[in-house]
């Protein structure tokens, strides 16, 4: 993957082959990490970073969950941020903030670790495929489930809990799907592997609630909204999985996956592959984050040629060797 020229590490911008984790690291052996995805997206003005906002109020509440105090503040992190999307120039990009336990102890206690931070940008297309989006993807019910609710913290973008999301993509591409979904502990639909997921029937839309051990997710909500927006009822509820069969449209969300029709579940086909509904909230996403139409729920950040406030470290204090 290409993360550019620098990559934001504990406080400094650093050319992205000296940012290095020590093979001591507390999250290396334990996965004691958090950490976001965020894109930033092409526009005419630019390139932004779509719900910078949200995604850092969500990083903050996974520490609070995991009992992980950041070293900087939340204007330091949407800086930080901003800036590495700067200094390396994409003009549109994959974002990657992640905290982490640093190396200091083995004890089970990740506290007596020290918390470390870096911001990581890459260049990367569509999570699924570039043909996705039109055409949709077939898709699994994993064999494998999402967490109990006294098992873990679903709602926490916590490293250590992606081993079962790495079981599910693992499964589904042994097996010949593109993804694969997880029941929750219950049996109710929960989500895939990295993705919400939404069902459409008789032109209303479903999605599991937070109950369901789904990650809040971030593109979750805006579609929320765009649905709001576009007079469509929604209805968070608790899913069998034999919806899935039934559906007349079915998508997933995401930071990676963005919004992805659903072609087929289990070999059974859904509707025409991408649905009007899907598509009717597909355009508007994409013309949001594209700058073609109004972001009139204020969800894009422009990442302008200035040095963003709140940010630590520069590219110019990198090239000229003296770092602040």
């Amino acid at each position: 993957m290409n993360s550019g020229k620098y990559i934001w590490f504990n406080g400094k911008l650093v050319p992205a082959d000296e940012a290095k984790v020590s093979v001591m690291a507390q999250a290396l052996h334990y996965g004691t990490s958090v950490f976001e995805g965020i894109r930033a997206y092409a526009t005419p003005k630019g390139p932004a970073i779509f719900c910078l906002p949200q995604h850092v109020r969500r990083m903050f509440d996974s520490c609070r969950i995991f009992r992980m105090e950041l070293p900087h503040t939340a204007a330091e992190m949407t800086g930080a941020i901003t800036e590495t999307v700067r200094v390396n120039r994409f003009k549109e990009c994959y974002i990657r903030p992640i905290a982490f336990r640093g190396a200091g102890s083995f004890s089970l206690d990740p506290r007596k670790s020290p918390v470390e931070v870096a911001v990581i940008t890459v260049e990367w297309g569509r999570y699924l495929g570039a043909e996705a989006i039109e055409q949709g993807v077939d898709v699994m019910v994993s064999s494998w489930r999402r967490m109990a609710p006294d098992t873990g913290v679903p709602m926490g973008k916590i490293g250590g809990q992606y081993v079962t999301s790495q079981l599910i993509t693992m499964e589904a591409a042994d097996l010949g799907y593109a993804e694969g979904i997880a029941l929750d502990a219950s049996g109710f639909i929960s989500e895939g592997s990295g993705e919400n997921i939404f069902v459409v029937k008789d032109g209303e839309v479903y999605t599991p609630p937070l109950t369901s051990a789904i990650l809040p997710g971030v593109t979750r909500g805006v579609i929320l909204t765009l649905c709001r927006d576009l007079g469509i009822i929604v209805r968070e509820q608790p899913l069998l999985r034999d919806i899935l069969y039934v559906a007349d449209e079915a998508f997933f969300t995401g930071t990676a996956a963005e919004v992805t029709p659903i072609r087929s579940v289990d070999r059974i086909r859904i509707g025409s592959g991408r649905g009007q509904v899907t598509k009717r909230i597909q355009e508007e996403f994409f013309g949001i984050t594209e700058g073609r139409k109004p972001d009139r729920h204020n969800w894009l950040t422009l990442v302008t040629e200035k040095k963003s406030i709140g940010s630590i470290g520069s590219v110019e204090s990198v090239e000229s060797g003296t770092r602040t």
